[in-house]
């Protein structure tokens, strides 16, 4: 993959105004409605893959019909590439195993890893400038050019609607969608706890969101910036916790959410990044 906006770069040595700064740039430059021909019939992937004996074999891209199941998992199916980070801790400066996993056809056709030294913490709405540059070094070692982009983070569910999702996605300009674990900002229509699998509710832009606008000029103050999305739940147990999907860049709030749950097979997660955990922990355990 090439970056097609390198001036947005996600530099860790700016200071935290010029990265704020930075983000309003990426903001403006997303777009935050439908600018593909994805739908979630097309991307949906019927059975996850078995994690338990280690990473499933990569089916090169230029595989034969043969190799891929059917229907859903044709040749010509999108490609999605899931994006997620480990760390790696101990006597040296902390660093970050970025994993970037080629999903087409509910199979993976690539993996990439990149390791670089951060050097900046954990700051709440700059975490693309701590994880952006190991993410993008994974993204760049691609050979696979990617139909959409889903990442371990927020897009538009940000402070200045520029989570990592959006950053990434503005800067190689593919569709991308954020998928995280936990709300940074907006707010829920309804109370998100003890949900069935399948329930969403829009997320409002709150006061937290400081570059929010009424959508289309419409006449409500209150933008829908993504869902929380309770993609599973356990027969006995009320206690998993939602995902909040958002839109990254060139995919519409209502869109991203719809993707998200066709590629979650069963899973909390969606495969994509499921896979790029899995194979951003085995890239840490130095595994072949």
């Amino acid at each position: 993959m090439d970056l097609v906006n390198p001036a947005f770069r996600p530099d860790p040595a700016l200071s935290r105004t010029e990265m704020k700064s930075l983000q309003r740039g990426i903001a403006a430059a997303a777009t935050f409605a439908d600018d593909h021909d994805l739908t979630p019939e097309a991307v949906a992937i019927a059975e996850a893959a078995d994690l338990t004996t280690g990473l499933p074999t990569a089916v090169p891209d230029t595989a034969s019909a043969a190799d891929l199941a059917e229907s859903a998992d044709a040749p010509d199916a999108p490609t999605v590439v899931g994006v997620d980070q480990a760390f790696l801790t101990g006597d040296e400066a902390e660093r970050a195993v970025s994993a970037a996993v080629a999903v087409r056809g509910g199979k993976v056709i690539e993996y990439a890893t990149a390791t670089t030294t951060l050097s900046i913490p954990y700051i709440p709405g700059l975490l693309a400038f701590r994880e952006g540059e190991p993410a993008c070094a994974a993204l760049r070692a691609l050979d696979a050019d990617p139909d959409l982009l889903v990442c371990d983070g927020s897009g538009r569910i940000h402070y200045r609607e520029a989570g990592l999702a959006t950053h990434l996605g503005v800067l190689f300009d593919v569709p991308s969608v954020g998928v995280a674990k936990s709300l940074l900002c907006g707010e829920p229509d309804e109370a998100v706890d003890g949900r069935p699998a399948g329930w969403r509710t829009p997320v409002r832009a709150d006061g937290a969101v400081e570059t929010a606008a009424s959508d289309a000029g419409g006449d409500d103050p209150q933008p829908v910036i993504g869902h929380a999305f309770q993609s599973r739940q356990y027969p006995n147990s009320r206690r998993v916790n939602p995902l909040y999907v958002s839109p990254g860049h060139r995919v519409s709030a209502e869109t991203a959410v719809g993707l998200v749950e066709a590629l979650c097979a069963g899973y909390k997660l969606p495969e994509p990044t499921r896979l790029a955990d899995a194979a951003a922990d085995a890239a840490k355990r130095g595994d072949d």
